[in-house]
């Protein structure tokens, strides 16, 4: 069976574990191991000096990383115009080792409306600074990323209409994707 790497910012969700736990679910329904980068040794982490914790969390996340097939990343906008940075490491990572990329987003909002969005509430440090205008889902590089490092673009929301946050439709729809190109890609 395909282990897929379950990146995004999900992970900081207060309800962090149940969401993991449904994703896990829905991958195992289309016959994929779904691997959520969740810390459950909460206790053993909280007992390490922070510089240590951090250290522990990324060298557990690489491991994941390295035992998994695939990513499937949450490129949902996180606190800013644009997917989570940690999240876009990791999608780096498996685009370095050549490893297939799948990647959704709840939103449907294009990076260019969502950017000018942000400036209005938190203007830029220089005036008249531009944004690409390519009507794509975030910078260019992410899809591109995706794109070019896996068999699909980014899923987006079919009507349309952003999703919340934390919506697994299309996630699911992601995951339907992976199943429907396994065969192709091993």
């Amino acid at each position: 069976m395909i282990k897929a790497y379950l990146a995004g910012p999900d992970v900081f969700l207060p309800n962090a574990l149940a969401h993991a736990q449904a994703k896990t679910a829905i991958c195992a329904k289309y016959n994929i191991i779904g691997r959520p980068p969740i810390n459950d040794d909460f206790e053993a982490l909280a007992k390490l000096p922070p510089e240590d914790a951090w250290r522990a969390i990324y060298l557990k996340d690489i491991e994941m990383m390295e035992d998994c097939d695939i990513i499937i990343a949450n490129l949902t906008p996180f606190r800013g115009a644009s997917a989570d940075a940690g999240t876009l490491i990791e999608l780096g990572w498996f685009l370095g080792r050549n490893k297939p990329i799948y990647a959704y987003s709840n939103t449907a909002t294009l990076f260019t409306a969502r950017s000018k969005t942000q400036t209005t509430a938190l203007p830029d440090p220089i005036e008249n600074l531009i944004v690409e205008g390519f009507g794509l889902p975030d910078n260019l590089m992410i899809p591109g990323a995706v794109e070019y490092g896996g068999p699909n673009p980014i899923t987006l929301p079919p009507d349309g209409q952003d999703l919340p946050f934390d919506s697994l439709q299309i996630f699911e729809l992601c995951v339907r994707e992976v199943e429907g190109s396994k065969k192709a890609l091993f």
